[in-house]
């Protein structure tokens, strides 16, 4: 059985960063908050990997922090894309019109071409972020049941 639970974690890690590389494909590009939750997501495969070679309950631990990690970036993208509040300046747009011509110029050139708190796409209400959350904390709950089978004798 956890054979079986580390396989399903690490491939929904790994679909869910193919559907990431697929809207991509379809023109949706990213912002620097959704590049940042693509990395835990390739951990967890990395883990899952290393878990079902060695059956190391280590592995399957390393699987569920990083299935917890972008459920909790998502967490912190939708807080930003709803408002709720700011995200990274490089990556969210404040509206902030202080300073020179000079500083607004190299704000303007410097600033990603996506921002972080506009929604690019939704799915039932929830935005990609979102659904990242829900999704990832699923998988995180199958690596903490995988890594407690492991622990079984």
């Amino acid at each position: 059985m956890d054979r079986r639970l580390i396989l399903i974690a690490a491939g929904g890690s790994a679909a869910l960063l193919l559907g990431a590389f697929g809207f991509q494909l379809m023109g949706y590009a990213p912002c620097e908050l959704c590049l940042w939750q693509r990395w835990p997501h390739g951990a967890a495969v990395l883990a899952g990997a290393l878990a079902i070679l060695t059956r190391a309950r280590l592995m399957a631990w390393i699987g569920a922090l990083s299935a917890a990690a972008t459920g909790a970036l998502g967490i912190y993208h939708t807080g930003v894309e709803r408002a709720w509040w700011t995200g990274p300046t490089a990556c969210s747009s404040s509206g902030d019109l202080a300073g020179s011509a000079d500083d607004l110029l190299n704000q303007i050139m410097s600033a990603p071409l996506v921002r972080c708190n506009e929604v690019a796409w939704s799915f039932a209400g929830l935005s990609m972020a979102s659904w990242n959350a829900v999704l990832s904390f699923a998988l995180a709950l199958l690596w903490v049941l995988a890594a407690r089978s492991l622990a079984r004798p």
